[in-house]
């Protein structure tokens, strides 16, 4: 048996991809407009699909998030449609029918997240479910950081930050994002396992958390050497360890406390297996990481470009602290209660860096709003950073303004965790820890943005330009140059 080998000339070759190229071009753009105008006969939304499979992710992805939503809003209406990430969508900037799809009929559109997102927290994850399983475990996180629960947390957190404070003034720079990274990380970790974690225990899950952070918001690219392959190799190693966790305190009916503390407490049909807690407790720590470390790096920045309310802030910080020395005691709950000002800041900080822009949900069904069809299947995405910076609920949005928090901001207009039953259930433990470090910091430090100070980088959350950099000083040291 023979086989003959046939060797075409290069240019026939070329032009016979070229071929195959341009007919499955033109099949595939034959088949977007196709589920266009079927989807079109059914009053679906205003809007630009793009690109057939493109869609409009280029134009979403290499511009400011602002300018994209705000001209197809102006363009189109508070409801469009688009293309995103190979999806279909429509795109909510009005809060009442944000209202609709995250509250009022929120069992209409399930929550959705890539599937590479799912298999590095796990699919067992809170995030990725609907009704009585979401339900059930939703209660319990919330139970773990109500104010009633993390109101004991308050000394643990001051401890963190005292340690921490002198570590970045002996530093010749202190990269903000990343400290605050580390920051939030060990608040996090006390606040899911309680104080029955070892400190070498504590860095060996750390060491695991940043290689799946790093492939966390990389291409889902599995082959060996890339970041996902690399995170997805340290998920497993970080099961096994979350597994032996979970199996040591089952043996010793100790729970240790915290999150992990009230997942083991549950008996009988409400008993959770070992990866069902350990997909929510690696859940639970991702939430609670890189959105608190992202909005305290803009906290600073804002308070350093605003020296006026930096000085507001200072003196009700300086109030506190004379209570505190008078009595001799590290700061208490009741404290952060009385925090106006600060309190101001950090929602207005909440609002203009908006770190949570939108969030993405899936029609289960056919559904029709305001008179438009959102077919099912689609995504649906309320715009947060949309309404957030509209003038209609903010007046002069781009502006830096606390004081228009003196008044409570019309319903379903500021959602910075959310809104509805999935809305972020840490809100309160987020909070809590940017008052205790702000306190401490702004009553014992002065810090300057060490080289260019503008600047906003994505990665995948706004940031500041490279993480913002600063230089620490005790305050004594500027008050000797009289500064």
């Amino acid at each position: 048996m023979c086989v003959v080998s046939l060797k075409l000339p290069h240019f026939v070759l070329s032009q016979f991809f070229g071929f195959l190229l341009l007919v499955t071009f033109v099949f595939s753009f034959i088949r977007w407009r196709h589920g266009v105008a079927k989807n079109g006969n059914r009053r679906l939304p205003p809007g630009s699909m793009g690109w057939p499979y493109i869609g409009e992710t280029l134009s979403l992805y290499t511009q400011n998030p602002n300018s994209f939503f705000s001209r197809r809003q102006r363009r189109y209406g508070k409801m469009f449609k688009s293309h995103i990430l190979g999806c279909p969508c429509v795109m909510i900037s009005s809060p009442e029918v944000v209202k609709i799809v995250l509250v009022t009929q929120s069992h209409l559109f399930k929550p959705t997240y890539p599937t590479s997102k799912e298999m590095l927290i796990g699919p067992q994850a809170v995030f990725f479910h609907q009704g009585p399983y979401h339900s059930h475990l939703k209660k319990l996180i919330q139970s773990s950081f109500l104010p009633s629960a993390i109101k004991g947390s308050v000394y643990k957190i001051e401890g963190i930050v005292l340690n921490l404070l002198p570590i970045w003034e002996n530093a010749h720079t202190v990269n903000t994002l990343d400290e605050m990274k580390k920051y939030s990380y060990e608040v996090a970790m006390i606040s899911v396992f309680g104080n029955k974690l070892e400190a070498d225990e504590m860095d060996g899950l750390k060491h695991l958390y940043h290689c799946i952070e790093k492939g966390y918001n990389s291409m889902p690219l599995d082959f060996p050497g890339t970041p996902f392959k690399k995170a997805m190799k340290a998920r497993k190693l970080l099961n096994e360890r979350l597994r032996k966790m979970i199996e040591k305190r089952r043996e010793t009916e100790d729970h240790g406390g915290g999150l992990l503390g009230v997942l083991l407490g549950l008996k009988g049909k409400d008993q959770l297996s070992d990866s069902q807690i350990a997909d929510n407790i690696i859940g639970v720590i991702f939430a609670a990481h890189d959105t608190t470390a992202s909005v305290i790096t803009w906290l600073l920045k804002y308070l350093h470009d605003h020296p006026h309310l930096l000085d507001a802030v200072k003196m009700e910080q300086e109030v506190i602290k004379c209570r505190r020395l008078e009595s001799n005691r590290g700061i208490t709950w009741d404290d952060t209660r009385h925090m106006p000002v600060t309190t101001q800041v950090l929602q207005e900080t909440l609002r203009i860096a908006s770190i949570l822009s939108f969030t993405f949900r899936e029609a289960v069904e056919d559904v029709e709003i305001e008179g438009y069809l959102i077919p099912r299947g689609w995504k649906v995405l309320p715009l947060f950073r949309t309404i957030h910076y509209s003038s209609d609920f903010f007046p002069d949005p781009g502006k830096f303004d606390p004081s228009r928090f003196e008044v409570a901001p019309r319903a379903n207009t500021f959602m910075p965790f959310g809104n509805g039953a999935h809305s972020c259930p840490g809100s309160e433990l987020a909070k809590l820890e940017m008052l205790i470090l702000l306190h401490h910091l702004t009553t014992s430090f002065k810090w300057e943005v060490v080289g260019e100070a503008d600047g906003i980088q994505y990665g995948p959350f706004p940031v500041p330009k490279q993480g913002l950099p600063i230089k620490l000083h005790r305050i004594s040291e500027f008050d000797a140059f009289g500064a």
